[in-house]
């Protein structure tokens, strides 16, 4: 599972890093950023789905976007600088 944060919608509420402290952590702008990988996908999906804001997305290995589903929230995986 791949997994992004989109630190524009992001608003630092935390539930992300109350479920899943090993994949997301608050930065120094108050903001989620993934700091490991997404070995627990059912634990990251619901730190995804807790997200207020919806600013977590999840896609499948093929880049498939898996949530928030596409009809609502259509957004093509970015590959990392």
């Amino acid at each position: 599972m791949l997994v992004q944060v989109d630190r524009n919608v992001c608003i630092g509420a935390a539930p992300c890093v109350a479920i899943a402290g090993d994949v997301f952590q608050l930065d120094d702008e108050g903001k989620a950023i993934i700091i490991g990988p997404a070995n627990d996908e059912e634990n990251v999906k619901l730190a995804a789905e807790a997200c207020p804001v919806r600013a977590i997305f999840l896609y499948e290995d093929d880049k498939k976007q898996i949530y928030p589903p596409e009809k609502d929230q259509a957004r093509p995986y970015e590959e990392a600088n």
